[in-house]
């Protein structure tokens, strides 16, 4: 008896997620809403797609494995995927230097100190021949990580295709070019609201009729969250994006089935682990109804969120940094119980640098333990019916939609995020999340509980400043041996093409095979559209 008073306190008391969502200590059918409880849930690949866009899942194929990677040069990154694609990995994931992502060659005075540091430095075709280098690109799917440039990367990625002799029908992979989510949280932004809108719609336009297998962007949670935003907001802000995305292109002229199949999503898998597959759920059906109901889509592939996920870099911690290798597993296997398309897995030492060639290793393996030992791809959807799952899947799902609904009240979320209103709510979170880190109530292992005495050294990855000296000699020496007239023309058609409603990727694609710049490119849109300044909202 005594046992069972102590017991009783505990079972009484709720715990909220760090969501907020209050968690019931034990969830039964009753805390179901009615029409969940009432209501089947179906089967994987059947609408509105809770349990999977696809029928087997994971038993016709497995997600892929794509490691995101870049770091100094073409040359050197290069060198890594062909390792990583050696060691098993499926797919390509690029990541760019920051003067690459904001349209700035490595020459650039703004660039002094910043190329190849957090991706690889990429200032023309002959870099791109570089980074892909011995990489059939007819058979592997990349991803680049690219909003502001997008237009211009996707240019050199099939240029390069083009050299290689590969079908443009068949090459696949995703580019983000995501850039309302610049604005709202991450800040690699070129160009006022308005004409980088323009920008993404006319990739859309061009995928549709010449990569008919490419997605046209990939709407990133994953940043949302990284700034600080709950689950409930990262569903949320992410589809609201989503809307705005279908309704700039649906203005265009678009059809909606014409380009919805393009359409992929990225999100973060953070450490609650039944909140994060909850979550994947609830986007899915959210996003499945919206496209059918708000936009009249009729082909089902247009009502699919298709998504790749990655753990939570926030999450990571400098101290003890081997537990980030609990932590990584623990977000992978949500992600692939939340029925992720592709993953990739952190390494355990980016909390401190760019992973080694070992970390990075080390979180492939992640990966392929979970799909190789563990059983849960046997089954598409194993978690469904959990009474907690469900409950949770309904919460945030409806918490969502709450949110779309006053962003459609403000007008729509470019004014939502004109008015600050939405980056003020991330920020809000963001500062509730670490004032509860602060007083102990949230546990970061490592950090304010169960802090070691002395804290482990491991090896970090190390840029070698020469490669910022070579990478300016390349792109001058570029400049020096081209066809300068030619250049200058197709720079300057991309410009004329900007100053009228022509879409602008042929022009983009002409200059890049011209040897023009990513700085030089951008150059010519800026001229055009001028640059963004963000507004300060008190």
């Amino acid at each position: 008896m005594a046992k069972e008073t102590k017991i009783q306190p505990a079972l009484d008391a709720k715990r909220a997620s760090t969501a907020g969502l209050p968690m019931e200590p034990v969830i039964s059918p009753k805390h179901l809403p009615a029409w969940e409880a009432e209501r089947e849930l179906g089967y994987p690949g059947q609408f509105p797609f809770t349990r999977g866009i696809y029928p087997t899942m994971y038993r016709g194929r497995l997600w892929t494995m794509r490691q995101y990677a870049g770091f100094g040069s073409a040359v050197e990154s290069n060198k890594r995927y062909r390792y990583l694609l050696e060691q098993g990995q499926t797919g390509l994931s690029v990541a760019f230097d920051l003067p690459t992502q904001i349209g700035m060659d490595s020459d650039h005075a703004l660039a002094q100190g910043e190329v190849g540091k957090v991706g690889v430095a990429i200032d023309s075709l002959e870099d791109m021949q570089a980074l892909f280098d011995g990489v059939p690109l007819e058979r592997i799917s990349t991803s680049m990580t690219i909003n502001s440039t997008a237009a211009i990367l996707l240019a050199l990625y099939v240029a390069v295709a083009k050299k290689q002799g590969a079908s443009l029908a068949r090459i696949s992979g995703t580019v983000q070019n995501d850039i309302l989510k610049e604005y709202i949280a991450r800040g690699t932004y070129i160009y006022p609201l308005r004409p980088a809108m323009r920008m993404v719609t006319d990739i859309f336009a061009w995928c549709r009729t010449e990569l008919p297998s490419w997605n046209a962007i990939s709407i990133s949670g994953y940043h949302i969250r990284e700034a600080g935003s709950t689950e409930v907001q990262e569903v949320a802000f992410t589809l609201a994006n989503a809307i705005a995305y279908v309704e700039a292109a649906v203005s265009a002229r678009l059809q909606v089935d014409e380009f919805a199949p393009q359409l992929s999503f990225f999100f973060n898998a953070h450490n609650e682990f039944l909140m994060q597959i909850a979550k994947f759920r609830a986007a899915r059906r959210l996003w499945a109804r919206t496209m059918r109901e708000r936009f009249g889509a009729r082909d089902p592939r247009s009502m699919m969120l298709r998504f790749h996920a990655q753990t939570a870099g926030s999450a990571l911690t400098a101290q003890q940094p081997e537990n980030n290798l609990a932590r990584v597993a623990i977000q992978c296997l949500a992600a692939v119980l939340g029925g992720c398309q592709s993953l990739h897995a952190n390494a355990l030492d980016e909390a401190l640098a760019l992973p080694t060639e070992q970390s990075a290793l080390l979180a492939l393996r992640t990966q392929q333990i979970i799909a190789h030992e563990t059983g849960v791809a046997n089954t598409a959807d194993p978690v469904a019916g959990s009474y907690a799952i469900e409950k949770l899947t309904g919460e945030i799902e409806s918490g969502a939609q709450d949110y779309i609904s006053k962003i459609d009240a403000l007008g729509g979320m470019l004014r939502a995020i004109e008015t600050g209103y939405v980056q003020a709510e991330i920020q809000k979170s963001a500062y509730e999340y670490q004032q509860s880190v602060e007083r102990g109530e949230q546990v970061v292992v490592g950090v304010n509980r169960f802090q070691a005495g002395q804290e482990t050294q491991i090896p970090t990855l190390r840029i070698d400043p020469e490669i910022e000296r070579s990478q300016i000699e390349r792109v001058r020496a570029l400049r020096a041996r081209r066809d300068a007239a030619k250049a200058r023309a197709a720079v300057d058609e991309v410009e004329r093409r900007a100053r009228c409603s022509e879409n602008l990727m042929p022009a983009i694609l002409g200059a890049v095979e011209a040897y023009a710049t990513v700085g030089e490119i951008s150059d010519a849109l800026r001229r055009v559209f001028g640059e963004y300044r963000e507004s300060v909202v008190i």
